[in-house]
């Protein structure tokens, strides 16, 4: 879902973040959350408004609970996609994995890579749909184990230099 800048500037808050991040889990009730995130539930049920009103959650199922019916609310896609930055600066996920980043906790498993490559268009077009195909099969994993990892995926283009195409491989 291509979010629109209003959607993207609501989602830059650290709760309602945190909040789409564990309903791409499972849908979950506003108690879920609360608990998961160690909020009052008042304030979960704020920022649960704010995105159902944005058309970013919606309510999936309804249960009876005594005289009260509680709602799960789940994610409209799978996938948010940010619009571009206006006027630069930091795109919010990206900040986000920053922050994740400094704040990780040491383990045996992990990495950070920069890589730079000089494609054609087609060639990062294929690039690109393998990466958001690896980037969708991770978060479709199922739950196992005590840590959640983060995965940041990223290509775009750069303005860095590149030299010419080599004219004489066999030059020195």
């Amino acid at each position: 879902m291509l979010l629109t800048p209003e959607q993207a500037r609501l989602l830059t808050e650290p709760t309602r973040s945190e909040i789409i991040r564990l309903l791409a889990q499972r849908p979950a009730t506003t108690s879920h959350l609360a608990e998961a995130l160690g909020r009052p539930r008042g304030s979960i049920g704020h920022h649960l408004k704010v995105l159902e009103a944005a058309g970013i959650i919606r309510v999936v199922r309804t249960r009876q609970v005594r005289a009260l019916t509680e709602k799960y609310y789940g994610r409209v896609a799978d996938t948010y996609v940010f619009p571009e930055v206006e006027g630069g600066g930091t795109p919010p996920l990206l900040a986000e994995a920053l922050a994740d980043l400094r704040s990780s906790a040491p383990g045996p498993v992990g990495f950070l890579t920069l890589r730079h490559s000089r494609l054609s268009e087609e060639d990062a077009a294929l690039f690109e749909m393998r990466l958001m195909e690896l980037a969708e099969e991770f978060a479709a994993q199922e739950p196992g184990g005590d840590t959640v990892f983060g995965l940041v995926i990223a290509l775009y283009p750069t303005l860095r230099p590149s030299l010419p195409a080599d004219d004489d491989e066999e030059a020195v």
